[in-house]
């Protein structure tokens, strides 16, 4: 499973990046989580130190990762990727470090040539947590083109489910057919029905709404890891999404509505 983890700025797309990466690796997968951000910290929230994860190698830009390419998959992982407190093995695959540097393309390609890449013998999933915005959809080739799933993360917002809606529009251009919308940071039950109302007046498929967790917003305030005790109705909704992307939903479209369980 080829994951790309994507929505608006704020969102919470990387805690929930992690906090995705850590539930699937407790159900026994053995996961790659990628870091597409200029400016990454998914390395903090899967609970590694600022130091460790500085020190974090870059992926080389504009490589064709095949058999016959530039590097295998395999040496690629086995060279610039590094294991995390929460289980995943992390990859940095850009980062802006210098003013006027230039244009971060040929970091998403190497991404998008290594998603192209039969990861089975590496990787049960492959999550990839993205920059914000549309542009990665907008590139040529689309950065996560070869992705299975897309799960566009929202807050509780109009603005939210409008990128939601535009997401889906370009995933479907690119061939990405399952697409979802994911609530993040809701006050129950009002939020959630929030999500529910909008989501069907946009079209976006809900996989699941993650209540707010005053945990794990503690931990993003003080630069600690995520995963390490997110709450019980937390944990029971990621089951409930990762039940519906890896499991139930393997055979579902962008088309197909689920509606999540309602927690209080």
């Amino acid at each position: 499973m080829k994951l790309g983890i994507v929505g608006k700025g704020g969102v919470g797309k990387t805690t929930v990046s992690a906090l995705i990466a850590k539930a699937c690796v407790e159900r026994g997968a053995r996961v790659v989580a990628i870091d597409t951000d200029s400016n990454p910290n998914l390395g903090i929230s899967l609970g590694m130190s600022f130091q460790d994860m500085e020190a974090v190698p870059v992926l080389p830009r504009s490589v064709i990762v095949s058999s016959r390419g530039d590097v295998t998959a395999a040496e690629l992982i086995d060279e610039y990727g590094r294991a995390t407190p929460a289980g995943a093995t992390l990859l940095s695959a850009i980062r802006v470090t210098e003013a006027g540097a230039g244009c971060t393309c040929s970091g998403h390609a190497t991404v998008r040539s290594l998603l192209g890449e039969a990861l089975a013998d590496q990787a049960d999933v492959t999550l990839v947590d993205m920059e914000a915005g549309l542009e990665h959809l907008s590139r040529a080739g689309g950065t996560l083109a070869h992705a299975d799933v897309l799960l566009v993360v929202m807050e509780p917002t109009r603005k939210s489910l409008i990128t939601a809606a535009r997401t889906m529009a370009l995933a479907a251009e690119l061939g990405i057919m399952r697409v979802y919308g994911l609530g993040n940071k809701a006050r129950l039950p009002e939020d959630a029905d929030f999500f529910r109302s909008a989501a069907a007046d946009y079209g976006v498929p809900l996989a699941g709404i993650i209540p707010l967790d005053e945990a794990v917003a503690e931990a993003d305030r003080t630069g600690s890891g995520v995963t390490a005790d997110p709450s019980p109705a937390v944990r029971a909704e990621l089951d409930r999404v990762l039940a519906f992307v890896l499991g139930e939903g393997a055979t579902a479209t962008a088309g197909d509505a689920r509606q999540p369980a309602h927690m209080s």
